[in-house]
């Protein structure tokens, strides 16, 4: 190993350890005596600064350093999509956010399958939904596996192979996230996101002025050398698909599933109180600045490092920093990159064993109770983490397409989720006649290569059906009971004088 490939892991080394004592610094006194809730969500007891970088810490994740300096590496200006259905979710969840918050707090629920199984006054609908959320969920924890190891073995100038990196990345993840739970890592995003505002603040500067003499003579070059990379649909023209039509439908769809998303909904149900979420949904638009740089910088990739294709494009931004800067820099990138998949990985683990800690396994009779939950829990995180590092090292595949996957497949959920809160008359089966045939076809146009339709995004056309079928099933199909066998209503119209209560700071918030 070179002493530069030495140095810059090294220095990785000390910040991973330091990830894990701080995870479980966070919980001291708290994880040998919370339950499900104080695991999985905090204790509900986070506050707005907590929740401010719980959830920037999904904004950044190992795509902002990789696919977003890949995107615009192979493509330009489509991938600001992502600054696009950032904000507007931002916008969403403002009145999302207190409302999924008010009604699991009133109802003691900690996640989008406890609230639907709630809703819908059905247990075996949340197992149902638990399970299929989590085949769309699997694939973006290998996203960030693949992330976190492309980065450790890029900074260790390739001394530690990708598939070691890719162990590693597991190892930590799952290392503090089954003990420290939502707090822990909220606490970890601190780190993270004093390393990522740092050191993309700094390569917003260094890397126009080292190679190119400042912002003006870069884009004086991209303006003239690479004109198409700065239009829809950017290099590649009508070929990628990536036209008005796509970006619009993309964005759109994304805003909204980004509210119902599991982590999203952890990171509501972790506040303290519904008006931390809206000044976190005031605050967080704020974050998406950032992301310019990892894009711009992506263009920049294309004068100094010419000729990358495939997977190696991902690689754009990296290839400034490792040629470039000191193996110290190099190390503390490294991290603040690492920390970008450790975070987010973290979170999609932690709802998919509580997801099935609550919803599945729970309909056994003899883990019905909380402790026994929470331990169900963390032994379905080491589960998904591993079955995900399988698929890692199995059918590895593109960063983009792997998490825009995820995000078609899930937002076949909102109306089951969303609708079925303010609409008191949508049957469950409305919610679940729309979500198969919604389901049925992204999959379709997904594995025969039809993503985008016409130039729309293959996510929003499912969820049109979806949600055709949904309304036709609630007027002419069977409906619900007015009451559940406990007596409680479904839902309450959350437009109406019913669902008006109080939360803890005293202040109106949407409740069922």
């Amino acid at each position: 190993m070179s002493s530069d490939a030495t140095i810059a892991t090294t220095i990785f080394g000390v910040f991973m350890v330091a990830t894990v004592a701080l995870g479980l610094f966070a919980v001291r006194g708290r994880g040998g005596q919370g339950g499900l809730a104080e695991w999985s969500v905090g204790g509900r007891s986070l506050g707005a600064v907590f929740i401010w970088v719980l959830m920037a810490g999904e904004s950044y994740t190992s795509f902002s350093y990789l696919g977003a300096a890949g995107w615009g590496y192979n493509y330009g200006s489509p991938v600001l999509y992502v600054v696009a259905y950032m904000s507007c979710g931002y916008a969403v969840g403002y009145l999302v956010g207190p409302m999924l918050w008010a009604y699991a707090r009133d109802h003691q629920l900690v996640g989008i399958t406890d609230i639907i199984a709630h809703r819908y006054g059905r247990p075996w609908l949340g197992a149902v939904i638990a399970v299929l959320a989590t085949v769309f969920l699997l694939p973006y924890i290998q996203l960030q596996i693949t992330g976190m190891g492309v980065v450790v073995s890029t900074i260790s100038y390739g001394s530690i192979s990708l598939n070691w990196a890719y162990f590693i990345a597991f190892a930590v993840t799952t290392g503090f996230v089954v003990v420290s739970g939502l707090r822990g890592s909220a606490w970890v995003s601190v780190l993270k996101d004093v390393l990522v505002i740092g050191t993309l603040g700094f390569l917003a500067f260094y890397v126009p002025f080292h190679y190119f003499d400042g912002y003006g003579p870069l884009l004086d070059r991209i303006v003239a050398e690479k004109r198409d990379w700065l239009t829809l649909p950017g290099h590649g023209g009508s070929t990628s698909g990536l036209g008005q039509a796509w970006f619009a439908t993309t964005s759109f769809l994304n805003a909204l599933t980004v509210v119902i998303f599991p982590t999203t909904v952890a990171g509501y149900l972790g506040a303290r109180n519904a008006d931390a979420l809206r000044r976190n949904a005031i605050w967080l638009p704020a974050y998406n600045v950032l992301l310019f740089v990892p894009m711009l910088l992506g263009m920049a990739a294309l004068f100094v490092v010419p000729g990358l294709a495939g997977a190696d494009s991902n690689l754009a931004l990296f290839k400034l920093i490792v040629d470039s800067l000191p193996a110290w820099a190099v190390g503390v990138i490294g991290v603040a990159a690492a920390l970008s998949s450790v975070v987010p990985m973290a979170v999609f683990m932690l709802v998919i064993g509580t997801m099935w800690g609550r919803s599945v396994l729970s309909l056994v009779p003899s883990l019905a109770r909380d402790r026994r939950q929470k331990a169900a829990s963390q032994v379905v995180v080491v589960v998904a983490g591993t079955i995900a590092l399988i698929m890692t090292y199995a059918v590895p595949n593109t960063l983009v397409r792997l998490s825009l996957i995820s995000y078609e497949g899930m937002a076949q959920l909102v109306p089951m989720l969303l609708l079925g809160l303010v609409w008191r008359r949508f049957s469950t089966a409305a919610a679940l006649s729309g979500v198969a045939v919604g389901v049925a076809i992204v999959c379709a146009l997904v594995f025969t290569d039809n993503d985008p339709v016409l130039g729309v995004n293959a996510g929003m056309v499912a969820l049109a059906a979806n949600l055709a079928v949904a309304l036709v099933v609630t007027y002419a199909g069977p409906k619900d009971r007015d009451e559940r066998p406990d007596g409680d209503v479904l839902a309450q119209d959350v437009l109406g004088k019913d669902v008006l209560g109080k939360d803890v700071s005293g202040k109106e918030a949407l409740a069922n």
